[in-house]
């Protein structure tokens, strides 16, 4: 029997429901939910002794339930006279002090202020089909009766799929006229979807419009979301945000819904909120494993990511996490990372914070009852401690936080909140720099400090370990120095360096503190980066080491139209990012490698010099376009990947004749890493030059 209309636009024909329950019958017809699935968020906002007028009631049972619990004020109005005489005939013997009157909600007979509230279970839904005129219209005379027989405090209940259009509908409506707006999510009601096609599904909410007095010249509107019944509502500035917020709440429906029916939706994530602020709490990565088979106990499985390593390619990059599924041995694993400016308080609080969410993501022909294992490495939720949080006027929002690494030593990260799984600037701590040390340094400074003195801050720079390259890829672009002509020489002789992106200062500081000759410029855009390696980092200035703040472009203009008087570098390094992260390629940005540029980049490098050039390129033609670039201006040019990364080390030198063969390059690697391995120059027994230019190719 086909009971559902083959348009929308039937909802709002008196011929269609005449039919409807006719061919029905008495058979309860429960849109959007039973009384046991929606009976929270009623009983929530009606009280048993108040008068309920239920509009649009059809041969639902809803109205008999709550009768039936102690609400006994019930009046029910339909526009199907079948309907109103089937409901009549049920229940005047059981129910004699419920009516039911054949009416048009849009022309009620009722007085002014007759009911304190009056529900609707999918009747705005089933008049509101389309934004017709006609249809607006109809569903204006019918909001405008709800508002005149409801009295002031008095709610309009309605249950709803919350569609864009309708939303916006009720929403205006309402808070133009000064009542309070809330949405409320049923809970559960991923399960209580209508469900006219196997791929549309959508979660059921509640709206509460409250009725308020009304203030000549007030402006106020108030906008709420409360996604739980016990949970506290969420206050929201706009009626724009408050459609935000529920559109994502139907977007995570749908992903539930289709994760559940095996769909293959590639990388899927999303973010988990705190209820009572709205802000992210936790993001996950669902990962599907289809090669895994399937067995009793391998079904689904979620890992929890220690503070401060996401960013970690095995939990950062899809290809890492589909390497840790893989590994894990389940069909499906959720990564869960855990936010910066949340408070956690153990595995244990985590997991049944949880637990009942992440099953909503379960794979289809999970076992019910199965128990689901949360994994993680050490066991542990990781430490993560954010010493300074600011906004650069360029730069956006960033925070400086200490992290604990898989080696319990602990890191220091500048991370650029715009992008905040890509650590920007990282450190290594020194070792007896603990939290517990920290705090008895604080303790004892205070203890010897004179009682009128000022509670000065300990220099955080003075910590670093500066001796340690944290990033890979500076690893590699040090490496490089090795092209330069005698590299063993290098620690005797004048050497010029010229770094384009300061960061945390790493990189121009372990080239200042390891090459007692180097003399070297540094070029940064953003002051606050310079303030923030100085601080945070140990960066300091010298007679050898000096920041220009100025964008490397034009700082490379105007050496490189300085004539005969124009300085020559014998390194030049770019390891500068792009503010826009709309473009396939973020390191560098794409005007540091036009032709124009880089023929000025090559008109203030030495003929034997080297230009290292950090790219980070996602999109493989524009790749391709850069490297054919470059070659075009140095014709010898060596590319290395780094592993587990997208950054690659480009090496780019004049003249071909100075090319070196793969075991020339390692020769002359290891002879340069012997002269800095002597006795008291505190060398890191874990960097190995020779190994950051086994994979180099010439392109």
């Amino acid at each position: 029997m086909n009971l559902l209309p083959k348009s929308s636009k039937e909802f709002g024909s008196v011929d269609y429901w005449e039919k409807f329950f006719q061919q029905r019958g008495k058979k309860a017809f429960e849109w959007y939910g039973t009384y046991l699935e929606l009976c929270g968020v009623l009983h929530k906002y009606i009280k048993p002794r108040e008068k309920v007028l239920v509009i649009g009631c059809g041969n639902s049972e809803l109205s008999e339930q709550l009768y039936d619990v102690g609400y006994r004020d019930i009046v029910n109005i339909d526009i199907s006279e079948v309907v109103i005489k089937q409901m009549k005939e049920c229940n005047a013997t059981r129910r004699p002090q419920m009516s039911f009157l054949k009416m048009d909600m849009t022309q009620m007979e009722f007085p002014d202020a007759s009911f304190q509230v009056v529900l609707d279970k999918g009747t705005l839904d089933a008049v509101l089909t389309d934004e017709e005129e006609k249809t607006l219209q109809q569903v204006d005379r019918m909001l405008a009766e709800v508002g005149r027989v409801l009295q002031v405090g008095g709610r309009y209940l309605c249950i709803s799929l919350a569609q864009a259009h309708i939303l916006k509908k009720a929403v205006g409506h309402f808070s133009r006229e000064g009542w309070m707006v809330r949405v409320h999510q049923v809970a559960n009601s991923q399960d209580q979807v209508l469900e006219a096609e196997p791929q549309f599904s959508l979660p059921v909410f509640a709206f509460i419009m409250t009725k308020f007095r009304p203030v000549p010249g007030s402006a106020l509107q108030i906008f709420e979301l409360c996604a739980q019944e016990q949970g506290k509502p969420v206050r929201l500035e706009s009626a724009e945000r408050l459609a935000e917020a529920v559109q994502e709440r139907q977007q995570y429906a749908w992903l539930c819904s289709q994760l559940r029916r095996k769909a293959r939706l590639g990388s899927v994530s999303l973010d988990l909120c705190d209820g009572d602020t709205g802000e992210p709490r936790y993001t996950l990565h669902v990962v599907d494993s289809p090669t895994v088979k399937p067995s009793r106990d391998n079904h689904f499985a979620i890992f929890i990511i220690p503070q401060g390593r996401e960013t970690e390619w095995l939990f950062g990059m899809d290809e890492g996490r589909k390497q840790l599924a893989a590994s894990a041995g389940f069909r499906r694993l959720i990564t869960v990372a855990l936010h910066r400016g949340q408070q956690y308080e153990s595995m244990d609080h985590i997991q049944a914070e949880l637990s009942a969410r992440v099953m909503e993501l379960a794979p289809a022909g999970m076992p019910t009852q199965q128990q689901v294992p949360f994994l993680s490495v050490g066991g542990d939720i990781g430490v993560r401690t954010v010493q300074h949080q600011d906004c650069s006027p360029l730069s956006g929002d960033y925070v400086i936080e200490d992290v604990q690494g898989d080696d319990k030593r602990y890191f220091r990260r500048l991370i650029f909140l715009s992008n905040r799984n890509v650590v920007q600037s990282e450190a290594r701590l020194l070792k007896d720099v603990s939290h517990k040390a920290q705090k008895k340094r604080k303790k004892d400074r205070k203890k010897q400090r004179p009682a009128d003195a000022e509670d000065l801050p300990a220099a955080p720079g003075q910590s670093i370990d500066k001796s340690y390259l944290c990033c890979e890829h500076h690893k590699a672009m040090i490496a490089g120095l090795a092209l330069l002509r005698n590299p063993e020489l290098l620690l005797e002789i004048p050497l010029a360096l010229l770094v384009v992106g300061l960061g945390g200062g790493s990189l121009p500081l372990f080239v200042h503190d390891h090459f007692p000759k180097s003399c070297i410029d540094a070029v940064e855009i953003d002051p606050s980066m310079l303030e923030v390696a100085t601080q945070w980092f140990g960066f300091s200035q010298s007679d050898r080491m000096k920041v220009h703040i100025a964008d490397g472009l034009d700082y490379i203009a105007s050496l490189a139209g300085g004539g005969e008087a124009r300085p020559c570098y014998d390194v030049i390094m770019f390891d500068v990012d792009s503010k826009d992260p709309t473009l396939g390629m973020s390191c560098p940005p794409p005007a540091f490698v036009e032709q124009s540029f880089l023929q000025k980049v090559k008109s203030i490098l030495t003929p034997e010099g080297v230009f290292i050039l950090n790219l980070v390129c996602r999109d493989l033609g524009l790749k391709d376009s850069v490297l054919a670039g470059l070659k075009a201006v140095f014709p010898l040019l060596y590319v290395r990947r780094i592993e587990g990364e997208v950054n690659e080390i480009l090496f780019c030198q004049l003249h071909p004749e100075q090319k070196l063969a793969t075991p020339e390059l390692l020769e002359t690697a290891q002879a340069l890493e012997q002269t800095l391995r002597k006795p008291g120059r505190g060398w890191d027994d874990t960097y190995v030059l020779s190994d950051m230019l086994k994979t180099v190719k010439i392109v």
